[in-house]
């Protein structure tokens, strides 16, 4: 019996939480005995994650169609551009792949246009957050200019037939957003993102690889670590970090011969303005609060490294606002690390405030608070960590995962009356 074809398409396959998904959904689907086919505008062999690649090349499962068109001309046009390539990429896609039952589509909702025009194919969207809400609206200009692309966004969406979001928050906003499609009866269900069970520190140590020299120096520390894992981006406030550490520095509890130190790491693409100025303003931001010498930035660290450096810190900080989901913390709890975060979005739904971490208000005070309480007790950190490991084992599993995303795919595939609205 021949297997059903899954074929996936995201716009641009780098190395964030979005990527992960994918990957994660990808991969699972195919231990369930799919075909998966995963179609994208870019993939650099050199910045992507190790499953998307083949004896160091690209797997032969990802395809790219796109990549000529530019992502910006003389700075601008964002946005379209990017809807361009992803049409693009759709379109190969369709011209390529045949008879398919189902095509999973995130981040951009336009392309689902031309499957429903052109196909046959079942469409399950996943939407992370809307678009619409992370795009500049700050002047008659931008407003003028997002409105064409805004109102694409909003009818293509509703033609998916299953739509699904990341966290009961990303629903709420999306009920919100969508105010058309949810009183047409168009329901998202949740999926929450997963991580794989982390094997135990010394298995790990085995696996560091001789790329991971980044992380050597720190690996080598003999002194204190906090870490944060996020993008070099504004709106992942790393500057919370610093101005946490900065006032933790200054805590009566802490000996003054204490060796401590903050590591911020993550995506770093050179690519994208935004992460090249705001990588340089934390730099500035650590002189201005004095603690330059105790703050380490590493941009665009491997997965070896990031394993590492989780297995080695006390505990991991996770400082967006209303963030949508946030893997990271999974990521850290699976490593048994606690987990200091932001007390909205996704992770108020993961981690368990007191007992595999603390959710703060997104003040400095308040997260050099939590800090201190785990820094002045070795035991309550091991003891979170380790509740927080099996908190991930049971209920954002990769397996629990696969076998979600495959009841999904089930029921849409085989309910010949599903229709958009009825998400």
């Amino acid at each position: 019996m021949a297997k059903q074809k899954i074929v996936f398409l995201h716009p641009d396959l780098g190395i964030g939480g979005a990527e992960r998904l994918v990957i994660n959904a990808a991969m699972e689907l195919s231990r369930l005995g799919y075909e998966v086919v995963m179609y994208t505008t870019f993939h650099d062999v050199q910045r992507c994650f190790e499953e998307t690649l083949s004896a160091g090349t690209r797997a032969a499962w990802i395809r790219v169609h796109g990549g000529w068109i530019p992502r910006q001309i003389y700075g601008l046009f964002h946005a379209p551009l990017a809807y361009f390539r992803t049409f693009w990429c759709a379109a190969c896609l369709i011209l390529v792949e045949k008879n398919v039952p189902l095509v999973f589509i995130d981040q951009v909702a336009a392309p689902i246009l031309l499957f429903r025009l052109l196909t046959s194919s079942r469409v399950i969207f996943y939407c992370h957050y809307p678009d619409l809400l992370l795009a500049e609206h700050s002047s008659w200009f931008r407003k003028l200019y997002r409105l064409p692309l805004d109102y694409i966004e909003k009818v293509t969406t509703g033609m998916a037939s299953k739509i699904l979001v990341n966290s009961e928050f990303t629903a709420a906003v999306f009920a919100r957003t969508f105010k058309d499609l949810y009183i047409r009866g168009t329901r998202p269900s949740v999926l929450y993102p997963a991580v794989e069970s982390r094997q135990d520190q010394n298995q790990r140590k085995m696996k560091y690889a001789a790329e991971a020299k980044q992380v050597e120096d720190i690996l080598n520390f003999t002194g204190t670590f906090f870490l944060s894992i996020n993008r070099f981006e504004r709106k992942k406030n790393l500057e919370l970090a610093l101005k946490a550490f900065a006032h933790f520095r200054l805590s009566p509890r802490k000996c003054a011969a204490d060796r401590v130190m903050l590591v911020l790491a993550g995506g770093f693409d050179k690519r994208l303005k935004e992460n090249v100025e705001y990588f340089k303003q934390l730099k500035r931001d650590a002189y201005d609060l004095r603690v330059h010498q105790e703050v380490i930035m590493l941009p665009s660290i491997s997965s070896e490294e990031k394993e590492m450096l989780l297995s080695q810190c006390l505990c991991v900080l996770y400082t967006p606002v209303n963030e949508h989901f946030g893997i990271v913390p999974l990521e850290a709890m699976a490593a048994g690390k606690p987990v200091l975060a932001c007390n909205s979005g996704g992770p108020v739904e993961t981690i368990i405030d007191g007992t595999t971490g603390f959710v703060c208000s997104p003040l400095p005070e308040d997260f050099s608070s939590a800090m201190e309480k785990i820094y002045s007790s070795p035991m309550v950190a091991a003891r979170m960590g380790n509740i927080g490991r099996h908190h991930v084992k049971t209920n954002f599993s990769l397996e629990k995962f696969g076998t979600e995303l495959h009841f999904h795919i089930n029921d849409l595939l085989t309910n010949d009356d599903h229709t958009p609205e009825d998400n």
